[in-house]
């Protein structure tokens, strides 16, 4: 829900989120921050829709804009974009992280029977 005051519009958002990517004993202060601004059930088009992305001192602002047919058309296409490739990302990393933890595990086998001799 927003309001209008005169010709100020005040901001409530439909979602709102920032998430810490590392735990807080690390001290790291990489995080993800998502602000979906209501348009007031439509009456509204020109709100935030933004997503930061933050790691240590870079930073990346993501917007994606509503207020005309072709930004929404464009906005949900960068979004499902977005996520393919993070997903996709995510899969090939989780299987590089299983062959470097298993060549490691190699490693010290082939370093203990190396001992034993």
């Amino acid at each position: 829900m927003s309001f209008k005051v005169g010709w100020f519009h005040m901001s409530t958002y439909t979602y709102r989120k920032r998430v810490f990517l590392a735990s807080i004993t690390t001290g790291f202060t990489s995080y993800v921050f998502a602000e979906v601004e209501s348009s007031s059930n439509g009456e509204y088009e020109g709100g935030n829709y933004l997503l930061t992305i933050a790691d240590c001192r870079r930073s990346i602002e993501l917007e994606f804009f509503l207020g005309t047919t072709i930004a929404r058309r464009q906005s949900l296409a960068k979004i499902d974009l977005l996520l393919k490739v993070l997903t996709g990302f995510r899969e090939a990393l989780f299987k590089e992280a299983q062959l470097i933890a298993n060549y490691e595990r190699r490693g010290r086998k082939n370093l203990r029977k190396a001992e034993q001799k």
